[in-house]
């Protein structure tokens, strides 16, 4: 299966939109304006149907909004995006020209999502242990991205090896599902560890509020990078904190962009900038 992340030299970025619309889709596309401004690579949102993706024991949750006072459920109706949206985001994109796809929550928006021309589906860490879901994802003939977080690694390798069995070698995603994540959480020697496990590509989806362990993430050998992105902190959702500003999204790139120049090889040598001040100091 030839797919995005196949001979990657350079990370590919994913601008984790989520539920940061609000479900509004003239913030959505303000977003992917922003994506597309800070030369990422990808779009990306969270399709569920409420009704199936949320437990039932979170449904009757009372909830603050800013559109009154809800049930859960009826706020995670509230914000999802319409067919209509995702039929213009889809338009939107393919102008720019720029990749977009959403993790899917339901078997319900696998299918819903099949309907677009996506570049992969995205298995989210809340999903990771829904056998039936992964199953019928990996089946689908579209490549697969999937997160590894609040997961142990007998759940992890369970996955994996669900996914390879139809075929299907998945990007893996080492993260934490923690909003932010505590550094001393990060774990991020797991990249490696997980790239030899599985022999995938392995990438990083980081929910801290800073950038640095991002930067060594990619250092470390994610090459693919994913992170929540907003217009401003300041605005109402649980996961707007711990997104990146635009600001910090060009900045992330930027430093990512030349590490693998900076990590070189193992090959220890006389570099070509050294050669004239070895002769000057050594003589030879």
């Amino acid at each position: 299966m030839n797919t995005i992340f196949e001979n990657l030299t350079v990370p590919y970025f994913v601008g984790e939109i989520g539920i940061n619309h609000n479900g509004d889709l003239g913030i959505a596309k303000k977003l992917i304006d922003a994506v597309n401004a800070c030369n990422w690579n990808c779009a990306k949102f969270q399709k569920r149907d409420p009704d199936k993706a949320v437990p039932e024991h979170q449904k009757s949750v009372p909830c603050d909004t800013p559109w009154g006072h809800m049930t859960y459920l009826e706020y995670k109706r509230r914000v999802e995006l319409s067919k209509s949206d995702y039929d213009d985001i889809d338009r939107y994109c393919r102008e720019k020209p720029l990749d977009w796809t959403a993790s899917i929550w339901d078997m319900n928006s696998l299918q819903f999502l099949l309907d677009y021309d996506v570049p992969f589906l995205k298995i989210p860490s809340a999903m990771l242990t829904k056998h039936e879901l992964v199953s019928e994802a990996a089946s689908s003939g579209r490549p697969l991205v999937v997160s590894t977080g609040m997961s142990d690694l007998k759940e992890v390798d369970q996955a994996i090896n669900l996914i390879m069995s139809k075929g299907v070698k998945p990007v893996v995603l080492h993260t934490n599902s923690s909003y932010p994540t505590p550094r001393a959480e990060l774990n991020l020697s797991l990249i490696p560890f997980l790239k030899e496990r599985y022999g995938c590509v392995v990438g990083y989806s980081g929910h801290e509020p800073d950038l640095e362990p991002t930067v060594l993430a990619v250092s470390l050998g994610a090459m693919v990078v994913e992170r929540h992105i907003t217009l401003s902190h300041d605005m109402w959702g649980t996961d707007q904190k711990s997104s990146l500003e635009v600001l910090a999204m060009d900045i992330l790139r930027k430093r990512c962009r030349e590490i693998d120049v900076m990590m070189g090889t193992t090959v220890k040598q006389v570099t070509p900038s050294e050669v004239e001040i070895r002769r000057k100091l050594r003589g030879d």
